[in-house]
C-alpha cells in the first residue's frame, strides 16, 4: 500500500512523551521487542461488557494521568456525543483518544458503539500484523533509522495508516450488519489519535476536529489545526459525491451549510461528507474511509484538543487554545472549554438550539495538576479521578451519569426510529493525501444549522431511476 503521509527527517525519538533522544527501540509497535512492556495484547482481549472496568480507560467527565474530558448535552435532545481516552493503550507509552458525534434517530447509540469498538479493532489489526511478523520470522519495527532501505519511521507510518484504514472499514461493516442498531439514517463522526512516544497518528471522518496548542519561537501560544473538517462542499469531497450521483446543496434558510442529498429525494440532508453509518447515502458518495496523517511532536507542542462541532461552531482554534492554556487547573480545562462554548452559543445564535459538546484535552508533557490545585478548585483528587474505577453509568438511552461533575440540562427522550429498507453497498475508493487546498478549509463560518440531518427518507419498494 502506498504511503503518502508527512514524516520528519529527525532520527531520534523519546521514550516518554518527548525529550531526550533514545535508541530506535521506541519505534516498536508495542507488542514485541527486546524489552517487552508490561501489557500485552492478551491483556486487551476484552469483551465490550468488560470495557468500563479496563484500567486507564475513561469515557465520562473526569481526568486521567495526562488528560481531562468533558461532555455536555445541548438543547436538541439526548446527548449524541461520545469521547474516550485510553492510556497504556498497547504499551505504556501509547495513548488513544477519540471524540465521536452521532446524528440521526440512533446517533447516540452509534457514537457509543464506535467509541467502544473502534479502539479494539485498532488493537486487533496491530495484533494481526504482529502475528504475521512472527509467522514469517520477521522482526519488529526497530533497527537503525537510515532512509536507504525503508526506515522504521516510514514503515511505522505505513503500518498505522493501514491499521486505521482497516479498522474504520471493519467498524462500518459491523454497523451495517448490526442486528439491533439501525444505521440506515443514523451515523457518527470520528476524530481519533494515537500518541506513540513523540509520534502522533491521526485518523478522522466527519466534522469533529483536532487542534494542537504549541509555542512559537517567541514563546507565545499558537493554534495548529491537525485535521480537516470533511464538509460536503470541500472540492474533492463534492466531486466524489457528485460522481456517485449524490447531490450537494444548501437550503435557502441556511445558505452556508452544504448538505448531501439523495439523487431522487430531498433527504436526508447530511451536513458532512464522511461518516460511520448513514447507509442510505453510502452508494451516493458518503464514505467511512478516514483521512490519515502523521506528525512528529516537538518540545514546543503543549497539548492537543479533540472536540465535536458543537465547540468549533462557535469558537475558533485560537480561542480554544487560549481557553485551555489559561485554565486554572489542567483537570478543569475541558469543562471550562465546554462552558465557554455554551456561552458563545447564547451570544452568537440566541435563536438556535445549542449543539452537544464533547472535549478531550491531552497534555503532551505527561503531567497534570498537583493536590493543591484541586484544593483551590474545591475538588479532591479522588473526586476528579473517580471514573478510573469504572463507576460511571450509561443508561440504555445512551446518557451517561456522572456522580462528580453535574450537567446543566435535563435529559429529554428521543423518538425511536422507524424500520427502513436494506442498506446500500458501501462506496469503495482510494484515499488521497490531504491537499493544500483542503488543509486551508476552516469550515467555521455561517453555522446556523438545526441538526446534522434535515429529514429522513421514506423509500417505496421500487426506487425511481436517478
Amino acid at each position: 500500500m502506498g504511503c503518502s503521509v508527512s514524516t520528519s527527517s529527525r532520527s531520534t525519538c523519546s521514550s516518554g512523551s518527548r525529550g531526550d533522544a533514545v535508541s530506535p527501540l521506541c519505534f516498536e509497535i508495542g507488542f514485541c521487542g527486546a524489552k517487552r512492556t508490561k501489557r500485552t495484547f492478551s491483556d486487551h482481549v476484552i469483551t465490550l461488557q468488560n470495557l468500563p472496568s479496563v484500567p486507564n480507560r475513561i469515557f465520562t467527565n473526569g481526568k486521567s494521568r495526562t488528560s481531562c474530558t468533558f461532555t455536555q448535552q445541548g438543547r436538541k435532545g439526548i446527548n449524541q456525543d461520545a469521547m474516550i481516552v485510553w492510556e497504556d493503550f498497547m504499551s505504556e507509552d501509547v495513548t488513544f483518544c477519540g471524540v465521536f458525534d452521532g446524528h440521526g434517530p440512533q446517533g447516540h447509540l452509534v457514537a457509543r458503539k464506535v467509541r467502544d469498538a473502534l479502539p479494539l479493532k485498532l488493537l486487533s489489526s496491530m495484533h494481526s500484523y504482529q502475528s504475521r511478523q512472527n509467522g514469517s520470522g520477521g522482526a519488529c519495527l526497530k533497527g537503525n533509522l537510515k532512509k536507504s532501505d525503508g526506515s522504521p519511521e516510514d514503515r511505522l507510518n505505513c503500518l498505522w495508516k493501514e491499521t486505521f484504514l482497516k479498522s474504520y472499514k471493519a467498524m462500518d461493516k459491523e454497523l451495517r450488519s448490526h442486528p439491533n442498531l439501525d444505521c440506515f439514517c443514523s451515523g457518527s463522526t470520528a476524530v481519533t489519535i494515537v500518541k506513540q512516544g513523540p509520534n502522533l497518528f491521526m485518523g478522522y471522518i466527519g466534522d469533529s476536529r483536532a487542534i494542537m496548542g504549541s509555542k512559537d519561537s517567541n514563546g507565545s501560544m499558537v493554534a495548529i489545526q491537525l485535521t480537516v473538517d470533511l464538509k460536503p462542499d470541500l472540492p474533492r469531497e463534492a466531486e466524489r459525491i457528485k460522481k456517485c450521483k449524490g447531490r450537494v446543496f444548501a437550503l435557502q434558510d441556511e445558505p452556508e451549510v452544504p448538505r448531501v442529498w439523495l439523487p431522487f429525494d430531498d433527504a436526508p440532508g447530511l451536513a458532512m461528507a464522511r461518516a460511520f453509518g448513514d447507509f442510505c447515502l453510502k452508494e451516493y458518495g458518503v464514505i467511512s474511509i478516514p483521512e490519515f496523517s502523521h506528525r512528529l511532536l516537538t518540545e514546543r507542542d503543549q497539548f492537543i484538543v479533540l472536540a465535536s462541532d458543537g465547540v468549533w461552531d462557535v469558537l475558533s482554534n485560537e480561542e480554544v487554545v487560549e481557553i485551555v492554556s489559561l485554565a486554572p487547573t489542567r483537570s478543569s480545562a475541558a469543562r471550562i472549554l465546554v462552558d465557554s462554548a455554551a456561552r458563545e452559543w447564547k451570544l452568537k445564535y440566541p435563536t438556535s438550539k445549542m449543539d452537544d459538546c464533547a472535549v478531550v484535552c491531552l497534555f503532551l508533557d505527561g503531567k497534570m495538576d498537583t493536590e493543591s490545585d484541586y484544593e483551590e478548585q474545591g475538588l479532591s483528587s479522588a473526586t476528579v479521578q473517580s471514573n478510573h474505577s469504572g463507576n460511571a453509568i450509561e443508561t440504555d438511552d445512551g446518557q451517561k451519569t456522572e456522580l462528580y461533575l453535574p450537567r446543566n440540562f435535563t435529559v429529554r427522550s428521543s423518538e425511536e426510529s422507524d424500520s427502513y429498507g436494506r442498506v446500500a453497498a458501501e462506496f469503495e475508493g482510494n484515499v488521497d493525501a490531504v491537499s493544500t487546498e483542503d488543509q486551508n478549509w476552516s469550515g467555521l463560518e455561517g453555522v446556523t444549522r438545526v441538526n446534522s440531518l434535515v429529514q429522513l427518507p421514506r423509500f417505496s419498494e421500487e426506487r425511481p431511476n436517478p
